[in-house]
């Protein structure tokens, strides 16, 4: 009978301490830290400087934890966040960032996890040596946050796992994460907006995966604009982007302007029933394998069967271990006598060769109006056949139509950068234009591609009113032989 007695009191003990996390009671009300840390001192403690959170917490559906100050909050080890309801954090632009961190850093917490209806907008926030963030929802924003340091908890794929939906990712740095900055899983449909990041030296475990690693996308859009990715020579694995599709579904992708260097390669597109808009990137130097068979592609396509709708214009592809490569059926529109390419190479090549473009498919390519030898403007056909493998090289393959080739309409030089102005930047409702003497028109669009506002200009010069949302936009401002782009934030 003693024994008996014991037994049930050790399961009562057990199943106490098995419920000890703190959860919010459901019935729509909004907590700040504070609140939250009255409902239960001894889970969630303030010691005058800093919130300290010793159980799991849970914010339950209807229920709001909302953050504007610039706290410091610390999660003990592999304690997590699950928020059901919803997640705001903003301490205002301006104000030092909220801050969210782990206890004992060499002994993280799990992280966030947000359910699928739930709802998380974070702004201006820190979130470091944590186990991530698990986003399940389809209702996610972060801006202007900082997130590095991170490891597998919460989120084993990212810093940031998306699950489905149009997440917002805009304007964060992503650092010496363990894993990618931000990803989606192979089997699901994610369009997410990540635009205006910079992710620098992310996946530190140094595994065969890159800085942004997107799968599917459904029929909605993924966009991955002005973002700067720069990887870690030391994690000689690790890749720029990549969109994958593995299981037959379909991706919708644009992937441009941004800066992507330092990789093992820039940018890979597998699977099928791809249809991208690889416009307007930078793509230099993703060779640090330094293993020609493994990658070093600017630009890499794979597809089992003929169903690419991929069109590139206007990047600079430099000084990779291959330009761009297109392997078993994959497909690439580099230029049409409609529309020409306006891409550049230069010094993409391994073991004493240069490959700008080479077609390892049966297939014919378009690629007009290309620079094919950047600083060679007099090179011919016959120079340029050496950089590019098709027909010629390989009865088995197609062929690859470069004609219409030029150096001089393509690049702009960093003189010219300097020199051209558009101001103010952030603006409210007036942009000047001005030393853009190469250029007779403008035009402002949006990161979707929704033009809304073309104007000639005058001699280089042109103020130009404006009514639009607050948001980023893109400013194209074309000459007779020229396009450049530049980034429009409107306030």
């Amino acid at each position: 009978m003693k024994k008996n007695f014991i037994l049930l009191a050790l399961g009562a003990t057990t199943s106490f301490a098995s419920f000890s996390q703190l959860t919010t009671p459901g019935n729509g009300t909004k907590y700040d830290l504070a609140a939250l840390s009255a409902l239960d001192p001894t889970i969630l403690s303030f010691d005058g400087t800093k919130y300290q959170l010793t159980d799991d917490l849970v914010i339950s559906a209807t229920d709001t934890l909302e953050v504007t100050t610039s706290d410091t909050l610390l999660l003990d080890s592999e304690k997590e966040i699950t928020i059901e309801g919803s997640f705001i954090a903003d301490p205002g632009s301006g104000n030092t960032k909220f801050f969210i961190s782990s206890t004992d850093t060499l002994m993280p917490g799990d992280g966030f996890r947000f359910e699928e209806f739930s709802v998380g907008k974070i702004h201006n926030t820190e979130i470091v040596y944590t186990g991530g963030l698990k986003v399940l929802t389809e209702d996610f924003h972060i801006e202007d946050s900082y997130l590095a340091h991170n490891v597998a908890g919460s989120s084993t794929g990212a810093a940031i796992s998306l699950s489905r939906g149009a997440a917002v990712i805009k304007n964060n740095t992503f650092y010496k994460n363990d894993l990618p900055g931000v990803s989606s899983g192979a089997n699901q449909q994610v369009s997410a907006q990540i635009i205006g990041n910079v992710f620098e030296k992310n996946v530190q475990e140094n595994q065969n995966r890159p800085q942004i690693n997107m799968g599917p996308t459904g029929a909605d859009t993924l966009r991955i604009i002005e973002n700067t990715i720069i990887g870690d020579p030391n994690q000689i694995k690790v890749g720029g982007i990549a969109v994958s599709n593995f299981f037959g579904d379909d991706i919708y992708v644009e992937i441009e302007n941004n800066e992507i260097r330092d990789n093992r390669y820039g940018m890979t597109i597998s699977g099928v029933n791809a249809t991208a808009m690889i416009r307007g990137n930078i793509i230099e130097d993703n060779n640090t394998q330094n293993d020609p068979m493994l990658g070093g592609s600017g630009i890499a396509l794979s597809s089992s069967d003929d169903s690419h709708n991929i069109v590139a214009r206007q990047n600079q592809i430099r000084g990779n271990l291959w330009g761009i490569t297109l392997m078993t059926e994959a497909s690439i529109d580099l230029g049409t006598a409609n529309d020409l390419g306006g891409n550049v190479f230069a010094n993409n090549g391994n073991n004493g060769n240069t490959f700008a473009l080479f077609n390892n498919t049966p297939l014919d390519i378009s690629a007009m109006g290309n620079c094919w030898i950047e600083g060679s403007p007099n090179a011919d056909s016959v120079t340029i056949e050496d950089v590019i493998s098709h027909t010629p090289d390989d009865a088995n393959l197609g062929t690859v139509d470069f004609s219409e080739f030029t150096c001089s309409t393509v690049s702009t030089s960093s003189e010219e950068l300097n020199t051209l102005s558009i101001y103010p930047n952030p603006a409210i409702n007036e942009i000047t234009i001005d030393n853009a003497n190469e250029y007779n028109s403008a035009k402002i669009y949006n990161t979707s591609g929704r033009v809304f506002q073309t104007v000639q200009l005058e001699n280089g010069h042109k103020t130009i009113q404006l009514d639009l949302p607050s948001g980023m936009y893109i400013v194209q401002l074309k000459g007779d032989s020229k396009v450049m782009t530049k980034k429009l934030i409107i306030e």
